[in-house]
């Protein structure tokens, strides 16, 4: 197949294709993670300006997941953290938790992981991709009904379904910390 050859039309158009749907994934995955939008663009946007500049490669696109957003969240207890020590301070938390991840996603990879991970049996990356999905979509679903989000969640809360949340976060807090049903 080989590498396709430079084409500056081509380049810029595919270059603000790429930015103008980074931006609105920039903003709400800072919103997942659990601090204000705009720190998404500032925290994010030179970072990938410089793998962009560094790697030059036309088959790899690198970007924040929601997976990874909400990984974060709940495990650095987002909403607590901030009540209890104030936005800044949890961005501070969250950009040494991404290099921590960063660093040792590098050591794994050195150590040949990368090779382990491929020899996972297909049903069981089937179920984890599923599980995953379902997992980003139960906790941005309230959120993606934008004016209706919030009530949606306070309903549930207050419902029976609200009750057996609490009883499932009691005894595996982790469990179901990304849908903010509290």
């Amino acid at each position: 197949m080989g590498q396709p050859k430079f084409n500056p039309v081509r380049d810029v158009i595919s270059g603000a294709i790429m930015a103008a749907t980074s931006v609105p994934q920039l903003i709400a995955y800072a919103e997942t993670v659990g601090y204000a939008g705009y720190r998404g663009l500032t925290t994010a946007g030179a970072p990938l300006l410089a793998w962009g500049v560094a790697t030059g490669s036309p088959w790899m696109n690198a970007g924040v997941t929601s997976l990874t957003a909400v990984m974060a969240k709940v495990d650095l207890g987002g909403e607590a953290y901030v009540a209890k020590y104030g936005e800044d301070e949890y961005v501070n938390l969250v950009s040494a938790y991404s290099l921590y991840i960063g660093i040792a996603s590098i050591v794994m990879a050195s150590f040949g992981f990368g090779t382990l991970a491929q020899k996972v049996p297909g049903a069981v990356k089937t179920g984890f991709k599923w599980g995953c999905e379902l997992g980003v979509l139960a906790s941005a679903l309230p959120n993606g009904l934008y004016a209706f989000g919030s009530n949606l969640k306070a309903n549930v809360a207050k419902s029976a379904l609200g009750e057996v949340v609490k009883s499932v976060k009691a005894v595996v807090p982790g469990a179901t910390g990304v849908n903010g049903v509290s």
